[in-house]
């Protein structure tokens, strides 16, 4: 299945290339160097296992870009590669639909971890991007989920959240109505004292949770 790299520096992408190749040598790496050519590329390969976007594009914002993906594509796997290194950025990015959010600035190392960890169906969140100040529990250790008052059906939720599923999706797995679902979503949120999904998947990421593995 191919892969598309948009960025309109030739080096990058090359080098983008090169780390693909390790990860996924059978697959067809396609490049474009702006919206324009990278829309048309998607257009003529609906069979796109990834998509390695760059915000900082020629001809468009790389966040306009990535909502007119997901409105289009909605199942299209995308991650945000790019300069910018705030925390805003990243969180803009994932409540737009991004499964990871790559720093140009991270070793290759880092990116081919960041890559196998989206293959594999998880979210990557940059650690250093997106410190969040740590809540004392008691003898001070990080908060456990228990520790926030979330249930076995809550972290089974969160499991899915993490994995980018949608409130339908995640109904569908664990056979609860989607109502049912957007209030557990609610109850997470609030016990995170978190404001949105993008939120709640970097909370978890950062606190190292293990969660429930469920088929989906």
């Amino acid at each position: 299945m191919p892969i598309l790299v948009v960025d309109d520096h030739v080096l990058i992408r090359d080098a983008l290339c090169g780390v693909l190749g390790e990860l996924r040598p059978e697959a067809i790496v396609l490049q474009a160097p702006d919206c324009r050519q990278a829309m048309r590329l998607v257009a003529e390969h609906p069979d796109l296992e990834l998509v390695l976007l760059d915000l900082g594009l020629p001809d468009v914002d790389g966040f306009m870009m990535l909502k007119e993906l997901r409105d289009r594509y909605p199942s299209l796997p995308i991650v945000v590669l790019s300069a910018l290194q705030d925390s805003n950025s990243v969180t803009r990015a994932l409540d737009l639909g991004a499964l990871g959010f790559i720093p140009k600035s991270a070793q290759r190392a880092v990116m081919l971890s960041a890559l196998q960890l989206v293959f594999a169906g998880g979210i990557y969140v940059p650690p250093e991007i997106l410190r969040r100040e740590e809540s004392a529990v008691g003898d001070g250790r990080p908060p456990a989920p228990v520790d926030l008052g979330l249930t076995e059906r809550q972290m089974q939720v969160l499991a899915l959240m993490l994995r980018g599923k949608s409130n339908k999706a995640i109904g569908r797995a664990l056979d609860l109505s989607e109502p049912t679902v957007k209030n557990h979503v609610t109850a997470i949120l609030r016990a995170l004292r978190v404001t949105n999904r993008a939120e709640a998947i970097v909370f978890a990421n950062q606190h190292g949770w293990r969660l429930p593995a469920i088929e989906s």
